[in-house]
């Protein structure tokens, strides 16, 4: 089977398209070499694949008839991606939210007086000595 077709089936990418593209742009690699997307993966056979800054690691336990349900990927795959990589990801979303909640959107013109009326105020404490 086609890999861009088996990462569609194990439900990695939601369409085939996005799949091949992803293989075009040098994502993924079958044991060590880049692949192609018309490149036949086997059983035994390791799946390297970069999507959403996570680095996964996959080996092909069975080839599927066609896509499978949620439920049935693990028969189809053996998921090999180190636990700290799901780490990283959850701290680079912490990062993000740190300085603004999400969904508070831009800030306001309350808040750039806030900063400025903050910035003006130390140096308000230097002209006094």
């Amino acid at each position: 089977m086609r890999i861009d077709k088996y990462l569609w089936c194990v439900r990695y990418y939601k369409t085939r398209n996005i799949a091949t593209e992803a293989c075009k742009k040098g994502h993924m690699t079958v044991n060590g070499q880049t692949a192609k997307p018309s490149r036949e993966v086997f059983p035994t056979d390791k799946i390297t694949l970069r999507k959403d800054q996570i680095t996964y690691t996959l080996t092909v336990l069975d080839i599927p008839a066609n896509r499978v349900g949620p439920k049935l990927v693990d028969m189809y795959r053996k998921d090999e991606t180190p636990a700290d990589a799901f780490a990283h990801l959850e701290l680079l979303r912490l990062s993000k939210e740190h300085y603004r909640a999400q969904g508070t959107g831009r800030p306001t013109k309350k808040d750039r007086r806030d900063l400025d009326e903050y910035g003006n105020s130390s140096d308000d404490d230097d002209d006094l000595d």
